[in-house]
């Protein structure tokens, strides 16, 4: 092989390379913006009650808020759901499965309230908090977790709590 061609080649797999960094640098740009999310617990509400299998669906009200110039979506949120200081158990809202040009789009300046369902099983708890939650006796629902944030580019997780 002449010398030539092997410059060529290493000319090429240099440019490859600073090409790679690039796109890398370019994505990262939006890592700030994202971290600028705002998430708050707004509502936990009892949906409904199974006397059967001893379950309630509780209805978990995120509200997602945008205060950056960067437009994005939040493919998850995985919580830890607790009442009046205790673990109901672990909850997982996700879109992950629709693609990005699918999910609710979180503009500069936008709440968006996500909503997701949370099982209960009263096996998880104690009989007095179980009841208590399905009469409406709790004074403060807690959740602590991770939302994921990401934009065409970039994808970030940020750690969260919140209470009502």
């Amino acid at each position: 092989m002449k010398l030539q061609s092997k410059i060529i080649v290493y000319v090429a797999i240099i440019g490859l390379f600073v090409m790679m960094v690039g796109i890398f640098w370019h994505a990262s740009l939006d890592n700030p913006k994202l971290e600028q999310v705002e998430i708050k617990l707004v509502n936990v509400t009892v949906k409904d009650v199974n006397n059967i299998e001893n379950t309630a669906k509780l209805e978990i009200t995120f509200l997602v808020k945008n205060p950056s110039e960067k437009t994005f979506t939040v493919p998850t949120i995985t919580y830890k759901l607790y009442a009046d200081g205790k673990l109901l158990g672990t909850g997982l809202y996700s879109t992950a499965d629709i693609s990005m040009t699918g999910r609710a789009l979180i503009i500069k300046g936008a709440e968006i309230p996500l909503k997701h369902l949370f099982i209960l099983k009263q096996s998880n708890v104690d009989s007095e908090m179980y009841q208590a939650i399905l009469n409406g006796n709790i004074t403060n629902f807690t959740t602590e977790g991770v939302i994921t944030t990401e934009t065409t580019w970039s994808s970030i997780e940020k750690e969260f709590k919140s209470s009502t």
